[in-house]
């Protein structure tokens, strides 16, 4: 809870930074998250409340939480109502955290995963087939479909995507020291989509979709508005595969014709994975480079991204205290091995990146 609240929600959420810092010194509280049988994250609690609270709309507690329309920021008054609101609620919170994990369709990722994206299908000179691992309702393999606008100190405005997407995502862009960003295309052209999780959200089952609208950060209502757009504008779903990220791979990659080159997406999904199953499933994409053309791009926050991803990179470890980041970067394989390149530094739910040299 104390790491969450400095590294994660610090300068990011006020709501959250103030509940994680007080939970982190409330045995009670922080106790029901040992409920959960893995990836015992503090954002599991959190949107266990949330989901709780939005079914009681008028009790106090909904003041600080502008997803519900509240109003209120964090004051003396937050942590007491949310404290016997939780406790009051304890079995039913607890069962969620049990049953649950955190399912974080973050729609702005895509604009970090456009630009990787676009340099794969370019190098791979025809339309691709994408593959989202830990893909939720698989609204970031719509990302060909949205509109994008960098916005950049020295260049402006950079346009990307098709112009009149109904959803429009936009993302600040720095360019490092000798960096260079490549030109985004208009158009991305893809062939086939498929996604992979161990429990993919139905966006027609109501309780699915509310218990994703739950995991939306409770003081970010663009958040959640630009992920009910998403679910509004998508015309139709891709296929949502239920399985293992590493021992159903090579299956779900199947469902995609072998003469289509693939690439894989991963965004904050390493981190739901141990260190020996990051490395299994690194594997798992290595043989099946033997069998295709294949790219992954990755969107992972330290350590996951430097330990398989990008070993050897120490520049790119965040300094004691400062907060989170994410690492954009592209593989592919060469003779049997893996070819990684770090892109870009990234804010973890797509407001802003570093581009680098």
């Amino acid at each position: 809870m104390r790491r969450f609240a400095e590294h994660e929600a610090a300068g990011v959420s006020p709501l959250y930074f103030h509940l994680a810092s007080h939970a982190a010194e409330d045995d009670e509280v922080a106790a029901l998250l040992a409920a959960a049988p893995y990836a015992a994250h503090p954002t599991l609690l959190f949107a266990a409340v949330h989901r709780v609270l939005a079914g009681e709309p008028i009790h106090p507690l909904t003041e600080y939480y502008p997803t519900l329309a509240g109003s209120s920021g964090p004051d003396n008054g937050l942590w007491p109502t949310f404290r016997t609101f939780v406790l009051e609620r304890a079995e039913r919170i607890r069962e969620i955290v049990a049953t649950r994990h955190t399912q974080t369709n973050e729609v702005n990722r895509a604009a970090l995963l456009y630009p990787a994206v676009a340099a794969a299908a370019k190098q791979a000179k025809a339309p691709v087939g994408l593959l989202e691992v830990g893909c939720s309702a698989g609204l970031l393999l719509d990302l060909d479909r949205y509109g994008y606008r960098y916005q950049t100190e020295d260049a402006g405005q950079v346009a990307a995507g098709p112009a009149k997407s109904a959803v429009g995502l936009h993302c600040a862009l720095e360019l490092a020291p000798g960096a260079t960003m490549p030109a985004l295309p208009k158009k991305l052209a893809v062939a086939a989509k498929v996604g992979l999780d161990r429990a993919p959200v139905d966006l027609d089952d109501e309780e699915e979709a509310a218990w994703l609208e739950a995991c939306v950060w409770g003081d970010q209502p663009e958040r959640l508005r630009l992920l009910l757009t998403a679910a509004r504008a998508r015309k139709s779903a891709p296929e949502l595969v239920r399985g293992d990220a590493v021992d159903d791979l090579a299956g779900t990659a199947a469902r995609i014709d072998d003469g289509v080159p693939l690439v894989v997406l991963t965004s904050n999904t390493l981190t739901y994975l141990s260190p020996e199953r990051r490395a299994d499933f690194v594997a798992a994409l290595g043989k099946l480079a033997g069998d295709r053309p294949l790219w992954w791009v990755s969107h992972e926050s330290y350590p996951a991204a430097l330990e398989v991803v990008l070993p050897g990179r120490a520049d790119l470890t965040p300094d004691v205290g400062a907060p989170a980041f994410g690492v954009l970067g592209l593989t592919a394989w060469r003779d049997g091995e893996p070819v990684a390149r770090a892109l870009a530094k990234t804010n973890l739910h797509g407001r802003r990146m570093e581009w680098l040299p």
